[in-house]
């Protein structure tokens, strides 16, 4: 039975759960919210989601929003095994503070500094978030030295995660050139995430 995902064409955190029911062949029944008419905002989206956040999955009666949270989900109850999210602990920890960091850093200098100003102002934010989100880009670069994925050498979600903020980053103008480990990566993954271009284009 087909999972309802609830999203929005386009949203980063949307496209790494879409990738992620590709790669594990989990069938979503796709449900397109327009947040202009208040969708998110109706008595049965916040029965499933109080927060009312996009993309909101329904598994059968089982809701879940935050996407990097609906990531863990999916590979937990559908992977074929455990090497998009490891079970090990200390390998499970590491895939956890590389999705954090997207969340609180990473990600979230792309909000800061592109996605809310340009939608509110239509220009870029404070250039004190553009240097937050400069360091990011370092931590990211420094992360993947020596190493294949954001997590190690084996690909988890943290890549999948991580690669729909930095195509954000990029489509708005960053430029991600100077961060040489990042844009290896950044073409390894596009190349290895199944529908990365059919999801993402």
């Amino acid at each position: 039975m087909p999972i309802d995902l609830y999203y929005i064409l386009g949203s980063p955190p949307c496209r790494s759960v879409m990738m992620l029911a590709k790669a594990l062949d989990v069938k979503l029944n796709l449900k397109n919210t327009d947040l202009s008419k208040g969708e998110h905002q109706t008595p049965a989206f916040l029965k499933l989601n109080a927060q009312h956040t996009i993309p909101t999955i329904n598994d059968n009666g089982l809701a879940i929003g935050e996407s990097r949270a609906i990531l863990c989900y999916l590979a937990n109850q559908y992977g074929k095994d455990d090497s998009l999210y490891p079970k090990d602990p200390k390998k499970r920890a590491i895939v956890d503070q590389r999705l954090y960091f997207d969340m609180g850093s990473l990600y979230q200098g792309f909000v800061n500094y592109y996605l809310v100003p340009i939608m509110n102002t239509g220009k870029h934010g404070d250039p004190i978030h553009l240097e937050k989100l400069k360091d990011s880009f370092n931590v990211l670069d420094k992360i993947l030295a020596g190493q294949t994925w954001t997590a190690g050498n084996s690909i988890t979600i943290a890549d999948y995660a991580i690669v729909v903020s930095v195509a954000s980053v990029e489509v708005a103008g960053f430029d991600i050139s100077k961060y040489q480990n990042v844009g290896k990566w950044y073409e390894r993954a596009k190349k290895s995430i199944p529908g990365y271009k059919e999801i993402n284009d």
